[in-house]
């Protein structure tokens, strides 16, 4: 019998022949993004180029979160809390970070709106075109649709869409939900997940907690 291979999750091109899918763990050298095994992302132009095409206006000390097995269509992008301006005055221009003696004013910026980290579960499919806005939270399973513009916090298994997203449907019913999060088949042994394969695309959830590991 043929002996079972993880993917490798340190290869920066999972699929040699097309260039535009990129792991991301490999590729992330930020201390601010965190990103878990087997999360890619898909871009005909420069995928090695995102951390700073796709995670904008990070200055931290927030972090971007994504778990494992998350798939990021093309042009996903991660609104970041340092692209809040004042709103409480007449103008909402940043003077202070321009320099010159608008500098001395740098206390006009400080203590602007932190929504904290922005936090995406595992498995979770991003169309393309996704914006996501500060301090969001994705729940595990979630399908996020192209062009949706993430502006709250989106359940586990649900499905948003539109701008602002709002909550479609669930993939599943909340016992199955809570079901399949006590399963949580990406904190498997990978060489059990390659083991299950199959039942982990297009089983059922009954098939799926008779697959898990016995403790």
């Amino acid at each position: 019998m043929k002996p079972l291979v993880p993917a490798d999750p340190t290869v920066l091109h999972p699929m040699p022949e097309h260039p535009r899918v990129v792991l991301l763990r490999p590729l992330v050298t930020s201390p601010l993004i965190e990103v878990g095994e087997y999360s890619y992302y898909d871009d005909p132009d420069d995928p090695t180029a995102f951390e700073t095409r796709n995670v904008l206006y990070h200055y931290g000390p927030e972090k971007l979160r994504i778990g494992r097995f998350c798939a990021l269509g093309t042009g996903v992008r991660f609104i970041m809390n340092g692209a809040n301006h004042r709103m409480d005055g007449p103008s909402t221009f940043p003077f202070p970070t321009m320099g010159g003696s608008w500098a001395e004013h740098f206390d006009l910026i400080t203590g602007l709106p932190n929504r904290g980290d922005t936090v995406v579960g595992n498995d979770v499919w991003f169309g393309h075109g996704v914006t996501v806005m500060p301090g969001v939270r994705i729940g595990h399973g979630a399908i996020v649709a192209s062009g949706a513009v993430v502006t709250s916090d989106v359940p586990d298994y649900g499905i948003v869409g539109g701008n602002p997203a709002r909550l479609l449907r669930t993939r599943y019913g909340a016992e199955d939900i809570a079901r399949l999060l006590a399963v949580a088949w990406w904190d498997w042994p990978i060489e059990h997940v390659t083991e299950h394969v199959r039942t982990i695309m297009s089983g059922s959830v009954a098939d799926l907690e008779a697959a898990a590991p016995r403790t």
